[in-house]
């Protein structure tokens, strides 16, 4: 998979970062779809707020699981393949159900089925996702190789980010669709094949090893059951009693979920504080702010963040940019004026570093941390390290979600309603600025002491390659 020098051909970078498209493209076209929820099929926020957590829930705690399944699986395509196949397979086939909602079925009906269709939907991302995450720890042992490749990744992977939000033009256009809620049936379609067909793409092209012989993995079977749920709880204990990769962890969680918190109320701010409670006369805006902020993040976050962490380090350039997203938030606040919803743009750069440099960073940190770990304890645990990470961001997604539904109740936010009340969207906007500043701040806190630099890293890859070539000798 790798050059002698650790340098991934980029043909390999490529195939990772399609999967990486597919991976963010689910849950875009799903933040977009979700407003259908509240602003076409009347859920009140409260059951809007449960469809985002209870999912969410289940998915973070099978997500370590199928970390501990990929990291002891014997097989002749290896240990990962398989899984982001079949993965991908039902992500796709479960998006296209659980978006065939019918008013006329009513809300309980609707509430109960697209519940289910979610948890098949996030099974299907678990099985594909944690394999798929730890297929990229795996591509290089090289400190900064491992950032370029998910520079390259998140690169690709933010086209998601740029697409979904034109679902809003498309689906609120009556030359288009009748209705959103006939759009998001359609859509659904396209997106779960396409996704589905990019999802697969890492687990054809990117090749691995048989494990079939490798007895360092505990079998997969009833009678190694009691051994597997002790390899699974040393890999939690070792997880947990890693000081660098809590504070990755705790970071990402504070970054990640407090963006994610608001971030749904940006379509309600644009249409009812810039244009008066009128979807219509909104228009493009709406798309304009998530797609403009995905296209600078692509060729402007993404390509400086890159160089930033080669030059100050990556924790160095964490702090930078988190800092320059808490200017773009403060910008927000003052930058949406009815009437002039040209304005929002200035702040977006600045708005843009703050998710747009987190997982370029993060997931290059985590395998340098994954290093230390098997320095330590002399196993490599992509899958679980990978899979208690996304567990950190997926719980807190459900918090997330949670939280949007009820602070849209808090303020008294009404849906599909021609006018709020008093009040309400000047409150959404004090949490869509607010929130984001506060766990940008903490984030930024928890990673003040992190302290695994370059050198600490190319010392731990050198003990590392040392013992190896002992045990071979």
């Amino acid at each position: 998979m790798t050059t002698s020098n650790q340098e991934v051909s980029f043909g390999q970078k490529i195939a990772f970062g399609i999967g990486m498209l597919a991976n963010q493209m689910f849950p875009a076209a799903l933040a977009i779809f979700m407003v259908v929820l509240v602003q076409d099929l009347g859920f009140p926020p409260e059951s809007w707020a449960l469809l985002f957590f209870l999912p969410r829930i289940f998915d973070a705690f099978t997500d370590p699981i199928m970390g501990f399944i990929s990291d002891n699986t014997k097989s002749k395509w290896g240990r990962r393949r398989q899984y982001v196949f079949a993965g991908a397979i039902l992500m796709g086939i479960s998006f296209i159900m659980m978006w065939q909602l019918y008013r006329a079925d009513g809300l309980d009906y609707n509430f109960t089925y697209f519940l289910m269709w979610s948890l098949a939907f996030y099974l299907g991302l678990t099985i594909f996702s944690v394999p798929y995450v730890a297929m990229g720890y795996e591509m290089s042992k090289d400190f900064h190789e491992r950032t370029d490749i998910m520079a390259t990744a998140q690169w690709i992977g933010q086209w998601a980010w740029v697409i979904a939000p034109w679902f809003w033009v498309i689906m609120y256009d009556p030359a288009w669709f009748e209705s959103a809620d006939v759009a998001a049936r359609d859509l659904a379609i396209w997106v779960g094949i396409a996704c589905a067909i990019c999802a697969m793409v890492p687990a054809i092209f990117i090749k691995s090893k048989s494990t079939l012989d490798d007895d360092s993995l505990i079998p997969l079977n009833i009678k190694n059951l009691g051994k597997s749920l002790v390899g699974l709880a040393k890999g939690f204990k070792a997880a947990f009693s890693s000081k660098p990769f809590i504070k990755l962890c705790v970071a990402t969680f504070f970054v990640f979920n407090a963006f994610n918190t608001v971030a749904a109320f940006s379509f309600f701010i644009i249409v009812y504080h810039l244009f008066s409670g009128d979807a219509a006369a909104a228009g493009i805006w709406p798309t304009l702010f998530g797609c403009l902020g995905a296209l600078g993040t692509t060729f402007m976050v993404i390509p400086i963040v890159t160089k930033m962490s080669k030059k100050l380090g990556k924790k160095k350039a964490f702090i930078v940019s988190q800092t320059i997203s808490i200017i773009g938030y403060l910008m927000l606040w003052f930058l949406f004026v009815p009437g002039k919803p040209y304005l929002f743009i200035i702040a977006l750069p600045f708005f843009s570093f703050g998710i747009g440099g987190l997982f370029v960073l993060m997931m290059s940190m985590t395998a340098d941390v994954i290093d230390l770990d098997e320095l330590k304890n002399g196993i490599r645990r992509e899958g679980v390290f990978g899979a208690i990470y996304w567990w950190m961001v997926k719980f807190g997604f459900a918090i997330a979600g949670l939280g949007s539904g009820y602070i849209m109740a808090y303020v008294g936010f009404t849906p599909d309603a021609p006018t709020q009340p008093e009040g309400a969207i000047e409150g959404l906007r004090l949490f869509f600025s607010g929130i984001p500043i506060t766990g940008t701040i903490i984030a930024i806190l928890f990673m003040w002491g992190y302290d695994v630099d370059e050198n600490k890293a190319r010392d731990v890859r050198e003990a590392l390659e040392k013992r190896k070539q002992d045990t071979i000798t």
